[in-house]
């Protein structure tokens, strides 16, 4: 495996103040063109949470001369070529999310703001990003090769369900027309493309290349083809060269939502770097290829990553404009990616992978150095060390070998693997010397705690609850009903209930006064109307009441999003006969319902549950006591709203390498 700064450099370049959004910034830099011009949806934030500062930073360390188009005008060719015609290619990305679940809610409603853009404004990135911003590149310069990369292209690289037009779309890089599609963290494929192009190979045949989706016009016929309809059977073959695992055309999945959940499943189960085949997949008259996932970035790697020389600042074109995402993590550091948790609504997986890269101790700690000295603002709060989760750093298998032929989706779900490292005390060590840096005044933990996980380290609760948590705390159970919870792959109410008294306990030792605060998720796949019903009884016993929260959506390629449309168990073999039957809450109402009984409190809820609590056999739930969900008279216009309880939202999606807020 070739060390990722390790080619020799394209050109002797010094780093720029900003990577040039203008022609006048180019002639500035002494450039009379770009090499690689970056487009993407989102503001040009010059810091390490926003995909496209990291690829471009490092091609940058590579050589190569970088621009950006941050959210450009996308209705004509025009705004695309404001940097000239890029040497090498373009690279595309909708940004930090994927542009249909940042641009519309789980209602399929447009949402009014974008934390991504200047001034919260919406309406600043077209709908399927990639697709439009691929075609006004190739309108703009026509023989340029172009790169599609980010999340929106990891989450859609194969046929995937999309929710907003409730239909099975073909792989965006057949639709986009693109050259090569990289998806996962793709530090280790665009440095290699871009070494390539510059001495004079074609994209579209680094069929060699980790975690790239092309096009080929058939299967190479040294490789042996493994069909779908063969896998997990008692005599499948196991993992052997040149072997290539076909699954069902897009013809097929778009026709037949079973199909499409066997698919999904052979997708997740071919996700491990150690043991994935290549994947290929039909579309009409060609083959679109997908090479395994990318070998994940070793700690030194993903610290002279995240040790560019980035300004740490939104382009100063921007002016004084709020970008909320920015005002996030301004103060915060990134120490770890990927997520072994697996659940099957969360994007992480998918996108950053399972296996969980560190960065060093010295990185973390310098970095916390130059917030500290270069961040505009900073008054000694840092307001977060984490990532995907917070306390998954440098947890990982005990042993490479038993990693590296692994296929279970997750390592804590049903139980912890026993191969699996659980020791926090390195982190209780960095979280130590992280708050003696002098000018810390304060670190808290923004970051979503795996408390399945927490509770093997009491020593962690301790550290976290004294040091790191300022009156609330927010973990995600997501529900309490065992159905939901086995189609999530989220632990019991158990763990949950053990994490509550060690939090509790280490909150009376330290003489303060937090408050644990779960999220929870309506309408995910495999709940019912009872379901959501007793966890509204739930929620009124122990005082909850929610003042935000939100529904599931059926995110691209996410297992939970297969279980939402084929109405089968991607978790277990699916066949035509006799697999597990998932029930899902599809139509608007029920959705609602099912919103509103995490809302029980609201007035407004109120004759929606009455029926539903009718036809449910439970009309003993309607009245007046303490044991009752819901009253059984009406408030009037103009009465008071319901008293609060302990306040609690619930968040469903985010993006994997971005700034949006963090748990698991």
């Amino acid at each position: 495996m070739t060390d990722l700064f390790s080619h020799p450099k394209h050109r002797a370049l010094r780093p720029a103040p900003f990577l040039p959004m203008s022609r006048a910034e180019m002639e500035a830099l002494g450039w009379d063109s770009c090499d690689v011009v970056l487009v993407t949806g989102d503001a040009y934030v010059d810091h390490p949470s926003f995909g496209m500062a990291i690829i471009g930073r490092l091609l940058e360390a590579q050589g190569f001369r970088v621009g950006i188009i941050a959210q450009p005008e996308w209705l004509a060719a025009e705004p695309f070529r404001a940097l000239g015609k890029p040497n090498l290619f373009w690279g595309v990305t909708g940004g930090n999310m994927d542009s249909m679940v940042n641009r519309y809610t789980s209602d399929r409603r447009i949402r009014t703001d974008d934390a991504y853009t200047p001034g919260a404004e919406g309406g600043k990135r077209p709908d399927r990003a990639l697709l439009v911003y691929a075609q006004r590149c190739r309108e703009a310069f026509k023989d340029v090769p172009i790169v599609l990369g980010g999340i929106e292209a990891s989450l859609r690289r194969i046929a995937h369900y999309d929710y907003w037009s409730d239909k099975v779309r073909r792989s965006v890089l057949v639709d986009a027309k693109a050259d090569i599609l990289v998806f996962g963290n793709a530090e280790r494929a665009i440095v290699d493309i871009a070494h390539r192009v510059a001495a004079g190979q074609s994209p579209r045949t680094m069929t060699d290349l980790r975690g790239v989706a092309l096009i080929r016009d058939r299967v190479p016929e040294d490789y042996a083809v493994l069909d779908w309809s063969d896998l997990e059977t008692p005599d499948a073959p196991v993992k052997t060269a040149n072997t290539v695992v076909r699954l069902p055309a897009y013809e097929q999945v778009s026709a037949d939502p079973v199909l499409y959940g066997h698919a999904s499943r052979i997708l997740h189960l071919e996700a491990n770097p150690g043991n994935a085949r290549p994947l290929v997949q039909r579309h009409g008259d060609k083959e679109v290829w997908l090479t395994p996932p990318p070998i994940p970035l070793t700690t030194p790697e993903l610290d002279a990553v995240y040790e560019l020389p980035y300004a740490r600042a939104p382009h100063p074109s921007y002016g004084d404009a709020v970008i909320p995402a920015w005002d996030m993590i301004r103060f915060s550091v990134n120490i770890m990616r990927g997520c072994f948790g697996g659940c099957s609504f969360c994007s992480i997986t998918e996108h950053e992978g399972r296996v969980i890269q560190s960065r060093s101790e010295g990185s973390i700690l310098k970095e916390l150095g130059e917030i500290r000295d270069k961040t505009k603002g900073f008054t000694g709060a840092v307001s977060d060390l984490g990532g995907p989760t917070a306390n998954m750093w440098r947890l990982n298998c005990k042993d490479d070998n038993i990693q590296a032929v692994c296929r279970r989706p997750s390592c804590v779900y049903p139980d912890i693997c026993k191969n699996l490292e659980t020791n926090h005390d390195p982190l209780v060590t960095l979280y130590r010397k992280a708050r003696a840096i002098p000018g810390i005044k304060r670190i808290s933990i923004g970051s979503g705690v795996r408390y399945d996980l927490a509770v093997r380290s009491p020593a962690y609760v301790k550290e976290l609850v004294t040091h790191h948590v300022g009156g609330y705390l927010k973990i995600a159970p997501e529900h309490t009903e065992d159905g939901p919870l086995s189609k999530m792959m989220k632990p019991g109410m158990g763990a949950y209930d053990r994490f509550k008294e060690m939090f509790e306990k280490a909150a009376r030792e330290a003489g303060k006064k937090y408050y644990l605060i779960p999220y929870f998720i309506a309408a995910h796949p495999g709940t019912s109307d009872e379901d959501m019903m007793n966890l509204a009884l739930w929620l009124k016993h122990n005082g909850f009441k929610a003042d935000q929260v939100q529904t599931f959506l059926p995110s691209p390629m996410s297992l939970a999003t297969a279980m939402y449309h084929s109405e089968r168990n991607p978790l277990k073999p699916i066949r035509r006969e006799g697999s597990e039957v998932v029930i899902s809450a599809k139509g608007l109402r029920q959705r609602r319902l099912h919103k509103a009984f995490l809302r029980y409190h609201d007035p407004e809820n109120w004759p929606i549950l009455r029926d539903a609590l009718k036809a449910l056999g439970r009309a003993d739930l309607i009245g007046p006591g303490k044991h009752q969900l819901i009253p059984s008279y009406q408030p009037g216009p103009g009465a008071a709203p319901a008293a609060k309880g302990k306040p609690f939202m619930t968040q469903h999606t985010r993006p994997a390498r971005g700034p949006a807020p963090k748990r698991r």
